[in-house]
């Protein structure tokens, strides 16, 4: 019997593999500033459950990760609010790829370079599958929503704003 080759192997994949996370493999072609909108296009996905994976910071340059729908925008006010800070803004590109050790537009919320507290979209945990980022631009990884909370202790949040 032989192995299955994985079409990416990275950071995330190693780790969902190692913890015998089960997810399916999407490679898409990827466009400059296309995001969500465009991998969900492209792979015939609906873009509510193609979940963006957003670095972020607080008021005191923390970073965290924002779990959002692919056709949705974040409330950093309601997710200020919810997490107990005055400020939740986006990190500027090159210091979101220092947090995580992926280049924006290939961030996975898994296997990240730097420990960031996790806020999902709580409407994202009802979907059935999901579709995030593996780890790569033109990756995405499909899974069952819940393992954001067994593996990312991801906090659920009511913060998302329509397109």
């Amino acid at each position: 019997m032989t192995k299955s080759r994985h079409v990416s192997e990275t950071p995330a994949t190693t780790l969902l593999r190692g913890r015998g996370i089960a997810f399916t493999e999407h490679p898409y072609e990827y466009l400059e500033h296309g995001g969500a909108l465009h991998s969900a296009a492209t792979l015939g996905l609906d873009p509510f459950a193609v979940v963006k994976t957003l670095i972020m910071q607080d008021g005191k340059m923390s970073p965290l990760v924002v779990l959002m729908h692919g056709n949705r925008n974040v409330s950093t006010r309601n997710l200020a609010r919810q997490i107990g800070t005055k400020l939740v803004e986006p990190c500027a590109p090159e210091v979101a790829n220092r947090h995580s050790g992926y280049l924006v537009g290939g961030t996975s919320p898994f296997a990240t370079r730097k420990r960031m507290p996790v806020y999902v979209e709580r409407s994202i945990l009802d979907l059935p599958r999901i579709w995030l980022n593996g780890g790569r631009r033109g990756y995405l990884i499909g899974l069952d929503p819940a393992v954001c909370v067994t593996l990312l202790a991801a906090i659920a949040v009511d913060c998302a704003l329509d397109k």
